[in-house]
């Protein structure tokens, strides 16, 4: 059973940036792909980014694309979001989570991700 805790969310001012991380324990982080999603309020959860498990493939969001970059140490089981050049429309919770390998290298729906965090607030002002 793997547990995520994500943390490093906060406000930040239109153009600011925040490095979102997620720590997990329980498991070999090496084993799983991991993807961050957000969802703001009356909005379904979106994806945003997914890293494959070994950390050589990712893919974003249209939206994001160009300013958040993911990243992960799977010898510290971490991951992290960085989020650059941030707009008013990036307000949402955040949320990571971990999704075991079955062939497919990453994943940019929720459903294939097995375990999830409880998500960290990230709100930006314009």
């Amino acid at each position: 059973q793997v547990q995520l805790i994500e943390s490093g969310g906060g406000l930040v001012q239109a153009g600011g940036s925040l490095r979102l991380s997620c720590a997990a324990s329980g498991g070999t982080l090496s084993s799983y792909s991991m993807g961050w999603f957000r969802q703001a309020p009356g909005n379904e959860r979106e994806f945003v980014a997914a890293i494959s498990k070994n950390g050589g493939i990712t893919s974003y969001a249209d939206s994001v694309k160009g300013r958040f970059t993911i990243s992960r140490d799977n010898a510290k089981s971490m991951a992290y979001l960085q989020m650059n050049s941030l707009k008013p429309e990036d307000t949402a919770v955040y949320s990571c989570a971990a999704a075991i390998f079955r062939g497919t290298w990453i994943y940019r729906q929720p459903r294939p991700y097995d375990y999830w965090g409880q998500g960290t607030q990230v709100t930006v002002s314009s």
